[in-house]
C-alpha cells in the first residue's frame, strides 16, 4: 500500500492529530485541513491570500492552477473555527501584515518545500503506512467525495478539473458503487 497516491479520511484525521502536537499547531492543522477539504495543490495553498477568505460570509476563493476552473467554495464550521484560531495566532507572527494566509516563522509565506516537509514529518509522527505528501490530500479529497456518492460532475467542478477524464479516476475505483449490485 505504500504506492497508494491518496490518503484516506482516517489517515487525514491522524495527520491532523499529529499536527495538533507540532510546533505550529494552529497553522499546520488549518493548512492540512483546508488542503484536504478543498482538494488543493500545494501551489494553490501557498498562494492563498487573506483577501481570498471571507470568514463571516463563509466563503473562500479557490484559484486553481494548471488551467483549472477557479471557484468559490463554502467554508465549513470546522474550518471557520480552525481558521479563526490560526488568524488569531498569526497576529503574533513576524510578517503578520503580509497578504499571505500561511506564514513561516520568518514571516514569509510558506514554501512548497516546507509544506512537503511538514506533511512528511506529520505522516511519520502519525505512524501512517504511506509516505504522505501534500498531493495525497488532493487525491484523498477526490476519493472521499466519490465514496460519499457525490456526482462525478460536481467533483470535477469542486476540484477545478476542466477535463472529466481527470475526475473519473476517483469514481471508477469507488467500491461502494458496487454495493447494491447483488
Amino acid at each position: 500500500m505504500k504506492n497508494r497516491k491518496h490518503l484516506t479520511p482516517s489517515e487525514v484525521d491522524k495527520l491532523l492529530e499529529a499536527a495538533r502536537e507540532g510546533k505550529d499547531p494552529e497553522r499546520d492543522y488549518c493548512l492540512i485541513s483546508m488542503c484536504f477539504t478543498h482538494g488543493c495543490r500545494v501551489s494553490e495553498i501557498i498562494n492563498w491570500r487573506l483577501a481570498d477568505i471571507d470568514i463571516e460570509g463563509g466563503n473562500i476563493f479557490i484559484h486553481r492552477l494548471k488551467n483549472g476552473f477557479s471557484t468559490i467554495h463554502p467554508l465549513y464550521p470546522r474550518e471557520r473555527k480552525c481558521l479563526s484560531r490560526w488568524l488569531e495566532k498569526r497576529k503574533g507572527y513576524r510578517g503578520s501584515d503580509s497578504e499571505w494566509l500561511f506564514l513561516s516563522n520568518r514571516g514569509t509565506r510558506l514554501s512548497r518545500q516546507r509544506i512537503y516537509k511538514l506533511i512528511r514529518n506529520y505522516s511519520e509522527a502519525a505512524n501512517l503506512e504511506v509516505n504522505a505528501h501534500p498531493h495525497m490530500l488532493r487525491h484523498g479529497c477526490g476519493f472521499a467525495l466519490a465514496d460519499r456518492g457525490i456526482d462525478t460532475r460536481l467533483i470535477q467542478d469542486y476540484l477545478g478539473h476542466r477535463n472529466i477524464q481527470n475526475t473519473v479516476l476517483y469514481t471508477a475505483s469507488n467500491a461502494r458503487r458496487f454495493k447494491e449490485v447483488w
